[in-house]
This record gives structure tokens, C-alpha cells and sequence, in this order.
């Protein structure tokens, strides 16, 4: 579990502890269910990172668009609602080259607007699949209940595939840019695994 779903969890418990004494139980009731959602919300669960020349989904979600024809980038959204993990993951192995912040707005992340004009945290790395170099970039894209995207790591830093880089607060978007060299694997409307689904193939030559 995120560090942060037991300190949302005591608050809530802590305040509905305080109405329940103060005064009466049937008000304390949404507080403590409210900590419990944070324990389920929170979670963050192993998974099986799959070997091969493969960039796995950053996140949790539903594929809700793939833009482009493979000629030069192919952008795959994913939308995370608030029952997904949020936890958000490195698509390929390599050394994080550039992390981007930018301002935006708080649009529902389901729309394809919220791409451009959201709030969002951009990722470049760098690696090698087979001797050959690749480059992806993702997008942490804040929705319109999200208003906090976290990052834990700063460019420089060398992660593996799958590895955890980040969560995005209370529903959101990931966005995955994609070049000509990748075979896509999946469809509009599919649920992915953050780690674990594969996104894309890499061509080998």
C-alpha cells in the first residue's frame, strides 16, 4: 500500500472517532467509510513484469484512444477511474532524460482535450532493447478529481520496466507516445495492468 492511504485512513478515522464522541454515531459513519475507501484506493500490488522487447502499460485503466498511423508516433490514453490502481509504472528499462511539468486545467481525464490541456507530468527514458536504442515518453495527466500528481523519481535516475515512478491522486489519465519502431498490441476499450500488460512490441532488426 502508498504511505498515503494510511494517513488519509487515520484522518478520516480520527474524525469520525471525534463525531462519534461528540455527537453521535450515525455521523461518524461516512468518515469511516471514507477511510476505508483511502485503504482500498491506496493499494499497490506486486506484479509479474514480462520479459522480451516490450513496453508495458504506466498504469491502470481503460484504453480510450490510440492516435496515429505508425508513420512517425503513435499516442496510447489510458483512463484511470477511481476503483483503479493508480499507481503509475516505467514502460521500458532505461535513465529518465527529461521529467516535464506542466500547468493545465482539471478537464475530465476521459476526454480527449484533457491530453493538451490538463495538468501533466511528461516522461522521457532512454534504453536499449537488443543492442538497438529506444526512446518512450508518458504523461501523468491529472483529471478532473485529481488534483495531485506525485512523482518519485528526477531525471537521471535509471529505473526497470514495471518499476513504480509515480501515482496520480483520485482519478486520471496516462498517456503513452509511442515511435514508427513498435508493433501496437492493443484496442480501444481493452483494460490494461500497469507492468504487466504489454502495450507494444519493439521491431527488431
Amino acid at each position: 500500500m502508498v504511505i498515503d492511504g494510511i494517513y488519509y485512513a487515520l484522518a478520516f478515522s480520527a474524525g469520525g472517532a471525534l463525531l462519534w464522541y461528540l455527537i453521535h454515531p450515525a455521523f461518524a459513519a461516512p468518515l469511516f467509510l471514507l477511510a476505508l475507501f483511502c485503504l482500498y484506493f491506496f493499494r499497490d500490488p506486486d506484479r509479474t513484469i514480462p520479459d522480451g522487447p516490450v513496453a508495458v502499460s504506466p498504469a491502470d485503466g481503460k484504453v480510450v484512444g490510440i492516435i496515429g498511423d505508425g508513420a512517425e508516433c503513435t499516442r496510447i490514453s489510458i483512463f484511470l477511474n477511481i476503483f483503479d490502481v493508480h499507481v503509475n509504472r516505467a514502460p521500458i528499462a532505461g535513465k529518465i532524460t527529461n521529467i516535464e511539468y506542466t500547468k493545465g486545467q482539471f478537464l475530465v481525464a476521459s476526454r480527449e482535450i484533457a491530453s493538451s490541456q490538463n495538468e501533466r507530468n511528461t516522461f522521457s527514458i532512454a534504453g536499449t532493447i537488443a543492442g538497438q536504442p529506444i526512446c518512450v515518453r508518458f504523461a501523468q495527466i491529472a483529471g478532473l478529481i485529481a488534483r495531485r500528481i506525485v512523482c518519485y523519481k528526477k531525471p537521471g535516475d535509471t529505473v526497470d520496466k514495471g518499476e513504480r515512478v509515480g501515482l496520480i491522486k483520485f482519478g486520471s489519465r496516462v498517456d503513452i507516445f509511442l515511435g514508427p519502431e513498435w508493433d501496437i498490441q492493443v484496442q480501444p476499450g481493452q483494460r490494461v495492468a500497469g507492468g504487466s500488460s504489454i502495450l507494444a512490441r519493439r521491431r527488431l532488426i
